[in-house]
């Protein structure tokens, strides 16, 4: 596997399958009440300077549980702030931890420091990506699904950061993928484009969410505003038509699973009876970050010092 965890793109669909099954069995243990050690005397940093709840909770945690020690660094509290380039840190951070996470407002600024970092650099999210949130989504598919293949994935709502990771995933697991989203904001066309020539899944992009549901095995959403974005009552009037709500979820799949990484606007995105509603799998989907955080750790630090 590649150093670090930039973009799902970047991945084959051995590694893949290689965090899945680990994710799944460091699960299985953890309900046993077995304990892991394999990070022992390994630190792990976390530069943060977006807020965060699961990624933030789910990593430190995971690297706890794997006998590491985390340690959370707010990017405002750094010398990035004050101009010291990205290069200098991360040449730093490399004597002295054993993997970082970032979550920022920047693609590029993650790339530069794993074009200058020893260490493994792991995307928590960035103005781009947030592949480990779809990683551990498609873990939560699977398990619920019992399969990988023959699957109808929608993703309902805005072209953002999520759904670009679900077009790299899909581009490289083969995935039959359609994306519902309003005119004007359809995920990124140089990352469509990209992940359609590879010829490998089926991804489509429309701007109808009743006939992109039809027949889905999933129903993805997330909220129409993300972070570091204006609040915008206009927009909000635009997405109105693609809230995932009881209408919508019975034109897909009798056995569809809806999900949503959270934190969710109920009445906005999707409606409370969705949410809590039968189809809802979004705590089984927010704990399983957790367990393919802790796959992710134990492959990159492991093999990374081996």
């Amino acid at each position: 596997m590649k150093k670090d965890i930039l973009t799902l793109s970047e991945l084959s669909k051995a590694d893949f399958e290689s965090l899945f099954k680990r994710a799944y069995e460091l699960k299985e243990r953890h309900k046993k009440g077995i304990t892991e050690d394999c990070l022992k005397g390994k630190t792990l940093g976390l530069l943060f300077d977006k807020p965060s709840t699961r990624t933030r909770i789910s990593f430190e945690t995971a690297m706890a549980q794997l006998g590491g020690t985390p340690i959370f660094i707010n990017a405002k509290d750094t010398q990035i702030t004050r101009g010291e380039p990205v290069k200098d840190v991360a040449r730093v951070f490399s004597r002295y931890l054993d993997g970082l996470v970032i979550r920022t407002y920047s693609q590029k600024l993650i790339d530069e420091f794993a074009e200058f970092s020893v260490i493994p650099v792991i995307n928590a999210l960035s103005d781009l990506y947030h592949p480990c949130q779809v990683l551990s989504d498609l873990m939560t598919v699977f398990e619920h699904k019992g399969r990988d293949k023959d699957l109808k994935i929608t993703w309902v709502g805005d072209g953002n950061n999520v759904a670009h990771s679900w077009i790299n995933a899909a581009s490289v697991l083969g995935l039959n993928l359609v994306l519902a989203c309003p005119q004007g904001y359809f995920p990124d066309s140089a990352i469509v484009k990209k992940a359609v020539e590879t010829k490998c899944g089926q991804i489509t992009v429309t701007s109808d969410p009743g006939e992109a549901v039809k027949d889905a095995d999933v129903i993805y959403t997330d909220v129409w505003v993300s972070m570091g974005q204006d609040e915008d009552d206009t927009k909000k009037q635009i997405f109105e038509p693609f809230q995932v709500n009881s209408e919508l979820v019975n034109k897909a799949s009798k056995e569809v699973i809806v999900m949503h990484c959270l934190p969710a606007h109920r009445e906005e995105e999707i409606t409370e009876a969705v949410l809590e509603g039968p189809n809802s799998v979004v705590w089984d989907q927010a704990e399983n970050k957790l367990h393919m955080h802790k796959a992710v750790l134990e492959a990159l630090i492991t093999k990374g010092n081996s």
